[in-house]
């Protein structure tokens, strides 16, 4: 692995988690809060702040990974909107999807999270092909 893929995985992480952050603490917060039985308070949260570190290590690390491996001799811009739109519909689509049927989650709420996780992936593949060029 070289020292582009370790610097590109660093950025990809700190730019999921603070996006991550602005979606779903403080763009979705009020959604999140109207689920009182569903969702953890943001107290119990903190307990777990580990695994959500831990998740975004292994995001950032496959997404540059498997960018590296996939990229074409192309315009970094229109191949980072296709990848980070290929990632979401494997990811942010279907698991979304699939939490909308196991839990009770609104409708809305969904569209929600499914919209802007797809503008954030978007992003995230822009950022990646411009690191990659």
């Amino acid at each position: 692995m070289t020292k582009k893929f370790w610097l590109s995985t660093l950025v990809i992480f700190v730019l999921a988690m603070a996006t991550d952050f602005v979606l779903h603490g403080l763009i979705l917060k009020g959604d999140y809060g109207q689920l009182p039985n569903l969702m953890r308070t943001e107290a119990d949260s903190q307990h777990y702040i580990g695994w959500m570190i831990l998740a975004h290590v292994l995001i950032s690390g496959a997404f540059v990974w498997i960018y590296q491996r996939g990229r074409e001799d192309k315009p970094f811009l229109s191949q980072g909107l296709r990848f980070g739109f290929v990632i979401a519909l494997l990811t942010v689509v279907p698991t979304y999807l699939i939490y909308y049927v196991v839990e009770p989650m609104p409708g809305l709420l969904v569209a929600k999270q499914i919209g802007f996780d797809l503008l954030r992936t978007l992003i995230l593949g822009v950022v990646v092909a411009g690191m990659n060029k």
